[in-house]
């Protein structure tokens, strides 16, 4: 094992203090949200539908960040919904989404369900790559999107 592997840990965040500490990389996805609305909206995603803000740390710093949430669905049954996932640009290509993604995969088996499911923007295609080639997910619909507040 390299010293990188023995620094790398993942953790789930709880507290205001730890959701803050994750914006800056949350940002780089999410570029819509200042700092404020973020934390309201994991807040209030947290109470109310359980999300899960979990991040990828190496050498104490946050590399990567997962937000996920149980769901149930007639079309899914049980299942996890990947809401939120995101590597720091100067940590890409280290495979740290895929050990994020790993890590709701078994949290998700341990508790119960049996379909993880996201969606990911049209535009990215190496996103895409990796979810299908790399974690074997498979493409099975479109999510489409109507803005009544505009």
């Amino acid at each position: 094992m390299n010293h990188e592997e023995q620094t790398v840990r993942i953790k789930k965040l709880k507290t205001e203090e730890e959701w803050r500490e994750a914006f800056s990389v949350m940002k780089q996805l999410r570029t819509h949200l200042e700092e404020t609305a973020f934390l309201q909206l994991v807040k209030e995603a947290n109470e109310k539908d359980h999300y899960i803000l979990a991040a990828l740390y190496v050498h104490d710093q946050i590399a990567a960040v997962i937000g996920f949430m149980p769901m149930i669905t007639l079309y899914n049954g049980r299942f996890i919904w990947v809401c939120d996932l995101v590597t720091d640009e100067q940590h890409r290509s280290k495979g740290y989404g895929e050990k994020l993604l790993s890590y709701v995969e078994r949290w998700a088996s341990d508790h119960g369900y049996g379909i993880v499911s996201l969606s990911s923007g049209l535009q990215r295609t190496e996103a895409h790559r990796f979810y299908e080639n790399k974690m074997d997910y498979k493409k099975v619909s479109y999510v489409f999107l109507k803005n009544l507040l505009t």
